[in-house]
Parts: structure tokens; sequence; C-alpha cells
């Protein structure tokens, strides 16, 4: 058999909804590794190779349903393993919660119960967006934009923010394509 993905961590502290995952799942990925406790994650991520992604309860704690948890695994993730794109999960759908879990830097938000295409494509999408490479200069011209425009068009303070002079600043602005034309050129 022929599988799209290497290796998927699920975190979930029942273990019928980790064996549910894992069946749902095991056509999709290669490797499944269940954990009822993230206490073990950061050294699984360490040691396995090719980890794709992690699909990660938001609750631990018996009885809390906070998310808080889930926060705390999903920041500390992406501190130690910034490319590898987390999935959140949880029984307790609550808005705010799905938005900080984005801001703190989730590929996206799955509720139980879930739909399996629905789940699929979610970690299908959130693995092959995390796999797409841009060119170099295509990812210097938008930093450099976003720096501009996070400053609203002050260039010494962008200049700043960016460790360059104004003067280069302006040669790399001078080499962007005007707004809307990179679309159109494709």
């Amino acid at each position: 058999m022929t599988y799209s993905y290497n290796t998927l961590i699920v975190v979930d502290d029942n273990a019928a909804i980790l064996t549910a995952l894992k069946i749902c799942l095991a056509t999709e990925f290669e490797h499944i590794i269940t954990m009822t406790s993230p206490d073990n994650l950061v050294p699984t991520l360490s040691n396995e190779q090719n980890v794709d992604a992690v699909l990660l309860d938001m609750n631990f704690s018996l009885g809390v349903n906070t998310g808080q948890d889930g926060l705390f695994w999903l920041r500390t993730i992406k501190k130690l393993h910034p490319n590898t794109p987390v999935v959140l999960i949880t029984a307790y759908a609550d808005v705010q919660l799905a938005v900080k879990g984005l801001k703190y830097g989730a590929a996206d938000f799955v509720t139980k119960p879930w739909d399996n295409d629905k789940l699929i494509a979610t970690l299908h999408d959130a693995i092959d967006k995390n796999r797409e490479v841009m060119p170099l200069e295509q990812m210097e011209q938008e930093h450099v934009q976003r720096a501009v425009e996070h400053c609203r068009g002050n260039m010494s303070k962008a200049a700043e923010m960016l460790g360059i002079t104004r003067q280069t600043l302006y040669k790399k602005l001078k080499a962007l394509p005007p707004r809307g034309q990179a679309d159109k050129e494709e």
C-alpha cells in the first residue's frame, strides 16, 4: 500500500477516540502514533523522523474544558518544531478558543464529533500547505511588503524593523511588482 503521508501524532486523553482516529486515518498515514497524554509529546517529536502533523486535543485535565492545556502544548510544539503543522481537536467548540489557537500557530481546528472526510481533508490541507516551497525572492518580497504595511508606511520604522537601511528598503520596494500585478503575470 502506498500512503500519502509518513507519520501523524495524535494526542487525546480518550482511548476510544484514539482508536477511532487511528482506524479513520489508517489509509492516509504510514505510521500513526497515539498518546493519551501530551507529557511525552516533545521527546517523541524530537525522536521521530518524518512527522507530517500533530492532531492535538485541547483538554487534558479532568473536568476542565477551557482549552488552556491544548494552547500550552500548541505553543510548545510551535516553539520547538515550528514547521510541524498542528491541527487542534475538541468537543467544546468555542470561536474564541479557535481564534486563539490559530493565532498561536495552529494550522486548523476540528470539532468532535468529526466528519471523517472533513478531518482527512483538513489534515491533508495542513500538511500540503506546510510542504509548499516558494522562491526566496518571493518570500523576501512578501516579508518586506508585510513590514511596510505593519509600520503603516513609515519607511524608517520598517527599515529598522528589517535591519536594513532606508535606501536598501527603497531599492527592494522598487523591485516589487505593483499591487495586483504579480497575480496577473501568472
